[in-house]
């Protein structure tokens, strides 16, 4: 009778060890998801959207070729992590042929977990006094009717999970666009 208690008991801490190792096994498995799925912090992203001209004057004279304008843009800041994105004050820079013509301030903020933040900043882009080597390439630019602007950001901050991770992380952008001189409107807006 003492063998057959020896085996049932034996019968018993095997299955008890199965059950100890498919457990360990299972939380395993579970935690390398959660580290290669939720804990995988990636950069956001940052995009131009949505651009309006306003008072737009441009002058094409051989002498001082120059244009003027005001910029109504959406900036908006994808946010694909699990945790949320506080970015610090950016400088929005609107270049042509590489030399800045206008700045704006990209406030601090905030971009929720998996979430896009969008937000609306205003430049004054002006070419006076700022292009100087490229004024023949300006006053052609004008007389075709097609100014080629970039734009340039890069936000700074910190990826936070659960309020206890922190990662510092930033977003930047980089857009083209072709400002028609005639509709007095944005043409061809493309960002990486």
């Amino acid at each position: 009778m003492k063998s057959g208690d020896q085996t049932s008991r034996w019968k018993r801490n095997i299955k008890c060890w199965a059950i100890v190792v498919a457990g360990v096994i299972a939380k395993t498995i579970i935690i390398l998801l959660f580290v290669l799925i939720v804990m995988r912090i990636r950069n956001p992203k940052v995009r131009l959207g949505g651009v309006t001209v306003e008072n737009l004057r441009a002058s094409s004279s051989s002498s001082s070729p120059s244009f003027s304008t005001k910029l109504n843009a959406q900036v908006s800041v994808k946010n694909t992590n699990f945790g949320h994105f506080k970015f610090k004050n950016s400088t929005l820079t609107i270049s042509y042929n590489g030399s800045p013509v206008g700045k704006a301030t990209i406030v601090e903020g905030l971009a929720r977990a998996r979430s896009t933040k969008k937000f609306n900043v205003t430049i004054l882009v002006s070419s006076n006094n700022k292009i100087s080597r490229n004024s023949d390439q300006l006053s052609s630019d004008i007389e075709s009717g097609t100014i080629n602007l970039s734009s340039h950001a890069k936000l700074e901050g910190k990826i936070q999970l659960f309020k206890i991770f922190k990662k510092k992380k930033s977003a930047e952008m980089n857009c083209t666009m072709d400002v028609n001189t005639s509709l007095k409107q944005i043409q061809k807006l493309t960002c990486k």
